[in-house]
């Protein structure tokens, strides 16, 4: 062997091999155990960073590994190609979004392949293909035929200028995030799927989630928020009523307002009094998000009407129009309880309303509240009337009691969740496919036309939708009664495009979205990666896309993903220049931007992103230091779930290992022609085998890492031995599926059968696990003074005659007879001096 490890090369070479054998290619009917393992897809937005790097490598050891351990596994790669960056991109370069999305992904693939990850590239697929979402049409169109589609108006935020629906991530500050024009609150028709249907088993099924992360299912169980409380009504002066839920009934003779949404009836039926409808325009200036609600300012307009209070009906509580109330939300009216709810104090200080304090907050039982911080804690309930002395839950059950038994309200269970609104009034996407007929209303488009495909000569020249003014796609015959009539132009939310993906990866016949059969001996996910910005509303989603194919008996799974992993952030400083830009690190040595030689100001570091331009492109970082010391790097230093700080030093060390293992597989050196067996070098290699496969199962790549640090470094220390040959053998098929390529290589040229891709992982010898020497603590009144490594079953008489045996124990002693010895087995020898 050569003494130099040559990547580029090797790395090519190999890369063609496994691709010209299809090595990674998963069998769908082998006899072997299945292992499904997954990275979330990327969206081919131009070129891959190495927050790229670190999922799919983790995800990639874990296929590689599970291979070696005689599983069949299914490890695919595609695109969520769909969404308005390609559009943006289509305004701004003046491109078609398809042209640029298609460009991307192969550059993509290029840049993915050069790190040698173990994909079946034969199930590639992209969401933006009329083969991937014409299934995806119709899996809509079973739905809808179940009962979990419909259609219904809905409050969006519409961007006046653009002139389409923004999602609330695009409202900043009250504008869109590309003109810039104050956003509204539009009423449109919408789509929904009726992802409440479900809201009960998608949190019950989290108790059944054991290896997923607990702050994720925290996470989804706070968004689907399942409340218990009471829905009653407030009769109101004009006669009518106003309906409300609470949570906490029990705060109920705290209550001094009641608040309602701007498109609620009762504003709605005083639109045409002086300044009512001025502040209802204004409402719709306000965002829709539940945190947009809590932090922008309250605004109120007093109605004139009161609502009487239900257990005090000469008490009446003054009625307001609120921008903190939405329509969609609950019943669009709430109950203000401002003492003990700080959304309703802030209000209630700004219109000067009664603030009554009704839970005992420590000794404080003034019902007068003066704090400007509302109490939510536990307590007893005070100034209440029959609930005085009464905990807050069994208030709550009181409440709910008297309500019923008085039949003005009664305990019900309410969820945060909301329908999924998945119309999007934008091109690229997936069209929903339905046709609207005058005579004949809302059309399925027929399974034998789909896939309903974009076209592709549309325009961005002019704000909106393309495919609305489209003059000739929309334009059809109804599928019912032959006359004209006009395809829906809203296309479908991406997260539908992700919310079965992983399904197509594990079955693409061509004639319907799957194989059943095929399918359910795949899923679930055994092991699904990816980043927790994605916890609520993809696996969420996903969750439900499953659920409700198997409600339509189409799928026996309800859990998609039965393992999680949400991996850390790949980090880097950031930089600007002297006049405030932001600056990428190639364009910055030594503390001075290198095109103006002008200091630049060092930021924090951050995650990569490329607006901060701290990202790093991992393309040249392979050309000099290979794939392999680019993957071993990621799987060095952090906990694989914490973020990684990328440093030159770093990837340098790995690229200096990379080569001490190629030094180290050279059997023709040192170790050559050894016989005789090394009973400490055989103990370390078989107890690094247990430790490295429990590591890479429990995604501790970081701690394999270091177990393989100690074993080239034992083997090194080792003298020419059997064992230094074995272990060096074995050494090659522990570090493939984290450096494969170096791997491989040596592998090869020793002349091994086959590919060490394809080789199995090594066994363990369970006797060698097995320690014969311990060490053991040796203290001198509690304090550590010396250790010693003795055989595991020395007699206690032995031991303690080898600790006072010990020169720095005797030094301490300077002659003196301990006064007492205290000897514990295994673990620690204690003098008493």
């Amino acid at each position: 062997m050569v003494t130099r490890f040559n990547a580029l090369t090797a790395d090519a070479a190999w890369q063609k091999v496994w691709d010209d054998r299809q090595t990674f290619a998963a069998r769908d009917d082998s006899g072997k155990p299945h292992s499904y393992v997954l990275e979330m897809f990327p969206y081919p937005s131009g070129r891959i960073h190495m927050g790229h790097v670190r999922n799919y490598t983790m995800g990639d050891v874990l296929a590689r590994f599970r291979r070696m351990r005689g599983y069949e596994v299914l490890h695919p790669m595609g695109w969520d190609a769909f969404g308005m960056p390609a559009e943006n991109a289509a305004m701004e370069k003046q491109v078609h979004p398809g042209t640029w999305t298609r460009a991307n992904i192969q550059t993509m693939k290029a840049q993915l392949k050069r790190l040698g990850f173990a994909l079946d590239w034969s199930r590639e697929l992209a969401t933006c293909e009329p083969d991937y979402y014409g299934h995806e049409q119709a899996l809509f169109l079973d739905m809808l035929a179940a009962g979990l589609v419909y259609r219904k108006e809905s409050a969006v935020n519409w961007d006046p200028v653009d002139m389409t629906v923004l999602a609330n991530e695009q409202v900043i500050d009250g504008r869109g995030w590309r003109s810039g024009a104050l956003v509204e609150k539009r009423k449109l028709s919408q789509w929904f799927l009726k992802i409440t249907d479900f809201a009960d088993e998608l949190i019950e099924g989290l108790g059944r989630l054991e290896h997923w992360p607990d702050k994720v299912k925290l996470m989804q169980e706070n968004w689907i928020g399942k409340s218990q409380g009471l829905t009653f009504g407030f009769a109101v002066s004009d006669g009518g009523m106003v309906e409300v839920f609470s949570t906490r009934p029990d705060t109920i003779f705290g209550a001094s307002f009641v608040a309602v949404a701007a498109d609620h009836p009762i504003a709605q039926g005083i639109a045409d009094r002086p300044g009512v409808a001025a502040f209802i325009e204004r409402c719709k200036q306000g965002g829709t998000t539940a945190a947009e609600l809590e932090t922008q300012e309250k605004l109120g307009f007093d109605t004139g009407l009161t609502a009487a209070h239900p257990f005090d009906p000469e008490r009446r509580l003054p009625v307001y129009i609120a921008n903190f109330v939405l329509m969609d939300y609950g019943t669009g009216a709430v109950m203000g309880v401002p003492a003990h709810d700080q959304r309703d104090l802030d209000f209630a200080r700004k219109y000067g309303l009664e603030v009554r304090r009704v839970v005992a907050d420590g000794e404080a039982i003034d019902p007068v509240f003066a704090g400007t911080d509302a109490y939510t804690g536990p307590g007893a309930l005070v100034n209440s009337h029959f609930l005085d002395g009464l905990d807050v839950e069994d208030a709550k059950r009181a409440v709910i009691a008297r309500a019923e038994a008085g039949g003005w309200g009664k305990g019900s269970t309410v969820f945060r969740l909301r329908d999924w609104g998945v119309s999007r009034q934008r091109y690229w996407g997936t069209p929903i496919p339905v046709i609207h007929c005058e005579a004949c209303g809302v059309q399925p488009v027929p399974k034998d036309q789909l896939p309903v495909v974009l076209p592709e000569d549309v325009s961005f020249a002019i704000p909106g939708n393309p495919l609305d003014r489209h003059p000739t796609w929309k334009h059809v015959a109804c599928p019912a009664c032959g006359k004209p009539a006009v395809r829906e132009t809203d296309t479908l939310d991406t997260f539908a495009d992700s919310s079965w993906y992983f399904i197509r990866f594990a079955s693409q016949p061509q004639d319907r979205p799957f194989d059943r059969a095929v399918v359910e001996r795949w899923l679930p996910v055994g092991q699904y990666i990816g980043g927790v910005e994605h916890a609520i509303l993809h696996l969420l989603y996903a969750r439900f896309w499953t659920r409700a194919l198997r409600h339509m008996g189409q799928l026996d799974v309800a859990e998609p993903f039965t393992g999680l992993f949400t991996q850390g952030m790949v980090t880097h400083e950031t930089y600007r220049s002297a006049d405030n830009r932001w600056l990428s690190p190639d364009d910055v040595r030594d503390g001075v931007e290198i095109a103006t030689g002008n200091p630049v100001t060092v930021g924090r570091i951050e995650k990569m992103s490329k607006s901060k331009k701290n990202t790093v492109d991992p393309e040249p970082i392979v050309d000099r230091y290979g794939a392999d010391a680019t993957r071993w790097f990621m799987l060095s230093d952090s906990p694989p779930e914490r973020d990684l700080p990328w440093s030159e030093s770093g990837i340098e060390g790995a690229w200096r290992f990379v080569q001490r293992l190629w030094r180290l597989f050279d059997l023709d050196g040192a170790a050559a022609g050894g016989d005789a067996a090394d009973a400490a070098l055989d103990r370390k290699l078989h107890q690094t085998i247990r430790g490295v496969e429990q590591d890479i199962e429990a995604l501790a790549f970081n701690k394999a890492v270091a177990k393989i640090y100690e074993l080239c470094t034992a083997i090194e220390r080792a003298g020419p031995s059997r064992s230094r040959d074995d272990a060096v053998v074995t050494l090659m098929r522990l570090v493939a599926p984290m450096v494969p390529h170096v791997a491989e290589e040596a592998w090869s040229q020793h002349g091994f059968a086959g590919l060490i891709a394809d080789a199995a992982w090594p066994a363990v010898d369970p006797a060698l696990l097995v320690e014969d020497e311990v060490t053991i603590a040796v203290q001198v009144n509690g304090k550590l003074r010396d250790t010693l490594t003795v055989a595991k079953d020395i007699a206690r008489d032995e031991l303690e005659a080898m600790a006072l045996a010990s020169d720095k124990i005797a030094r301490i002693l300077d002659g003196k007879a301990p006064k007492k010895v205290i000897v514990v087995p295994g673990r620690l020898v204690n003098i008493v001096a």
